[in-house]
């Protein structure tokens, strides 16, 4: 049997194994499923060569009937390929803002706090191009601006994401090849999910209608956005550092680019005290209308009690009162 598809997996893993130095610690989350069980199995074969030792976790979410059993299969599957001292983390899930979101949330704290107790490791993730794809569609569809439309990163921090241009189908035929037995989440088929939706409905009408390849021409444009949005990013950080940012000057936030202005913006916010991730579009469009549309408009009051008003040519920012 061919074992082409195990070996451009066990490549793109090998890729990012390099970059870490021998005697550290790695670790791979796998869900059961044919694109992290693929990836587990490509870490297990590869992480020994370099003299990395690697361990995997899966999370029991605890969302389905019998989520323990099914957790128990996957850590003896991770074990039996080589992966010793892999370890169920189990999650409670609280639904705030919607069962996906929370769900997603309850695993990356988990997961951080994996990594912090194995000294900082590094998490391997298994998502794919389709993964990808379908990153992009949604964010297309909340209205989203260039850092969302860039989708997942190869490398955030501590998480690694070797399989971005390997497909969902690579990955079953990779687990046929290597002898793995994938578990299809039942989630994965529940059309109640928007990323459902857009894998089992929007994508195939798109395929269908357009011609095959819009997934990969999907993640194609997100790896390009990303470029963009890196850029922009670096500029607007070069901006605020040389600015102070309770007191901005608004003919030199005007001289800039609206796509840089509204990164300095949002920095701007953050500083003064807005909470990590509560300031939105329409804040900041509301700010930012203090610059380029000022008609003497009142003080705004933002997330976390920060005020913005324009005084005297300045945008000012005053941050919460303790």
């Amino acid at each position: 049997m061919s074992l082409n598809r195990i070996v451009g997996i066990r490549t793109a893993v090998r890729n990012e194994l390099e970059k870490i130095s021998a005697g550290e610690r790695v670790l791979v989350a796998c869900s059961g499923g044919a694109d992290s069980l693929a990836l587990a199995y490509a870490v297990a074969k590869e992480a020994p060569v370099l003299a990395l030792a690697a361990v995997g976790v899966t999370i029991d979410h605890q969302l389905q009937t019998g989520s323990q059993l099914q957790a128990q299969k996957v850590l003896a599957q991770l074990v039996n390929m080589g992966l010793k001292g892999s370890q169920i983390l189990t999650v409670d899930v609280t639904p705030l803002d919607g069962l996906e979101a929370s769900a997603r949330r309850a695993r990356y704290e988990a997961l951080d706090k994996a990594s912090a107790a194995a000294g900082h490791a590094k998490v391997f993730l298994g998502h794919t191009r389709d993964d990808q794809a379908e990153s992009v569609l949604l964010g297309l569809a909340r209205g989203s601006g260039t850092r969302s439309l860039s989708a997942m990163a190869g490398e955030n921090g501590i998480y690694i994401r070797p399989l971005l241009g390997i497909t969902r189908e690579e990955t079953l035929l990779a687990c046929q090849e290597a002898g793995l037995e994938p578990w299809s989440d039942p989630h994965n088929a529940d059309l109640r999910f928007r990323r459902v939706r857009v894998r089992k409905e929007i994508l195939p009408v798109m395929e269908k209608t357009l011609g095959p390849g819009i997934s990969a021409a999907l993640a194609r444009s997100a790896s390009l956005l990303r470029d963009d949005a890196d850029a922009l990013d670096g500029w607007a950080a070069r901006e605020f550092d040389a600015i102070d940012w309770r007191s901005m000057e608004c003919q030199k936030l005007a001289d800039l680019p609206k796509a840089v202005r509204t990164r300095v913006i949002r920095l701007a916010l953050y500083a003064a005290g807005a909470p990590t991730g509560s300031i939105s579009a329409d804040h900041v469009v509301a700010v930012e209308a203090l610059v380029s549309a000022w008609h003497g408009q009142a003080s705004l009051d933002l997330p976390g009690g920060v005020k913005v008003a324009r005084l005297s040519g300045r945008l000012s920012l005053l941050p919460p009162i303790v």
